[in-house]
């Protein structure tokens, strides 16, 4: 409270109501990047070494290894994109599998799309037409396009499942209730959003 008798607005705030300073939001970024693109890197590096397999080939593509890393990078910044732009919230009040599922679909379809044009720059980089450039992704045809989407959506499920639980429970219980020693007994209860 002021001299006056008003209280200041400063005590009413909480600091779940504090806006987060500019250095707050850029390390919150930082560690959802570092999270996303660690997890992007695996299945890109897993789905690599699949189509290595896949193509019978005697011998593990280690180009395409190093490339996986790079391609984490930037799946992991368009991720954060698409979460900045609300991708997948159309069921966020409805039961958490709708949710879950939903925004495994639409981030699959957004980062196959991504990674289809970063083949046609890829390919028109290296001179190859845009028509020549199509066939060659997902081993030489749709079916394989498909595959690979199936994998990423399968994959995108945990990932999604463990954020959007997190969003609910608070990230600070999901971790705890994962990496705390012995078990407790979480019990639910309504938060404010």
């Amino acid at each position: 409270m002021n001299s006056e008798g008003i209280p200041n607005r400063a005590e009413e705030v909480s600091p779940n109501e504090r806006k987060q300073t500019l250095k707050e939001k850029a390390a919150f970024q930082l560690k959802e990047f570092l999270a996303m693109f660690f997890y992007v890197w695996v299945l890109s590096a897993l789905a690599d070494m699949h189509e290595t397999i896949i193509l019978a080939q005697a011998h593990l593509n280690y180009p395409a290894q190093g490339f996986a890393i790079i391609n984490a990078l930037i799946l992991a910044k368009i991720m954060l994109i698409g979460e900045d732009l609300h991708l997948g919230n159309r069921f966020r009040d409805k039961a958490l599998v709708y949710s879950i599922l939903y925004k495994s679909l639409i981030f699959t379809v957004f980062l196959a799309g991504f990674h289809v044009l970063e083949e046609v720059i890829v390919g028109v980089c290296r001179g190859t037409p845009i028509s020549e450039t199509l066939p060659a992704m997902g081993a030489g045809s749709l079916k394989g396009l498909m595959c690979r989407a199936g994998i990423v959506f399968i994959a995108l499920i945990p990932f999604f499942a463990f954020r959007e639980i997190g969003r609910v429970i608070g990230k600070g219980e999901l971790w705890s209730l994962l990496f705390s020693r012995g078990t407790r007994v979480y019990t639910l209860q309504s938060r404010p959003q």
